[in-house]
């Protein structure tokens, strides 16, 4: 899903979308930016807050938990809270773009074992250099 909101109200349509194909949130993977993660780094998750990401926090906010899997794409942080609006709704320099293409490509990797529900070897195979 790819939603049409704008992404800070990405929960509308993630919760439209799990009604209507009743998936359960626990079967849910919601693909997001991360900034506690470097670039070129790739993360899966289950469960926790939205840490700032405000298409988390709406999610969040509309299903009443965040017990859903998330991949978590790093794209750095630019060293300053004042800098992160422009940072996050730039365009990521040159060399970073090819470090997320990167990250990317690895999560990419291991979706099928994700899809298959072995989330836990989807992890350590995408946490493991």
């Amino acid at each position: 899903l790819k939603p049409a909101t704008f992404m800070n109200l990405s929960g509308k349509s993630v919760t439209a979308a799990q009604r209507f194909w009743k998936i359960e949130p626990e079967q849910t993977l919601l693909a997001h930016d991360e900034l506690d993660l470097p670039p070129g780094v790739a993360r899966l998750k289950f469960d926790g807050g939205h840490g700032g990401q405000n298409g988390l926090r709406d999610t969040i906010r509309l299903l009443g938990h965040g017990r859903f899997h998330r991949l978590r794409i790093g794209i750095g942080h630019p060293g300053h809270k004042d800098r992160v609006v422009p940072w996050v709704l730039g365009r990521a320099g040159k060399d970073d773009d090819v470090l997320i293409g990167h990250a990317v490509n690895d999560a990419i990797d291991v979706l099928p074992l994700a899809v298959k529900g072995d989330f836990s070897e989807a992890m350590k195979r995408l946490h493991t250099p």
